[in-house]
């Protein structure tokens, strides 16, 4: 399966089964599928990062780091197909092609985020990747140890 950065995809249970962070999302939601997944492609890792309905928890805690820092590129509220989400940039994990399941589909097509809401999500994560470089870790998973993991994997 080609996968394209700015889509939707889902993960098999093998991945969180084999990397066991207890930064990443709970398995299930309500009895559904892990949530969907943003993509970014990178080489021959694959970052990942997590959507929300949960707008209203989401914009609160936005709201609270607005007041504390000024600003929240963490998290993020944006139009994806007919409903607001949240996207959880600081749950994002890298991942392999291996650990994908499939892709994010809606009435037999795969949903499609908007060029300028994938352009800001990809940027706001190159950020706060940037800023973890710089000694300033804002992601919940280890990232590093499962970017490791994920490179073994692929020996």
């Amino acid at each position: 399966m080609e996968i394209i950065t700015g889509r939707l995809y889902h993960i098999k249970d093998e991945y969180f089964d084999r990397v066991n962070d207890k930064g990443l999302l709970i398995n299930h939601e309500n009895g559904h599928s892990r949530p969907s997944y943003l993509a970014i492609k990178d080489n021959n890792i694959l970052w990942f990062i997590p959507l929300s309905t949960q707008v209203d928890k989401y914009k609160k805690i936005i709201d609270n780091k607005i007041k504390k820092y000024g600003k929240c590129n963490t998290l993020m509220i944006a139009p994806i197909g007919d409903k607001d989400v949240a996207i959880l940039i600081q749950n994002a994990f890298p991942t392999i092609e291996k650990y994908i399941s499939n892709e994010h589909i809606v009435n037999d097509k795969p949903l499609i985020i908007t060029k300028g809401v994938s352009r800001l999500i990809i940027n706001n994560f190159k950020s706060i990747l940037r800023l973890k470089e710089l000694g300033n870790n804002l992601f919940f998973t280890n990232i590093d140890k499962i970017k490791q993991m994920m490179l073994d994997d692929l020996k």
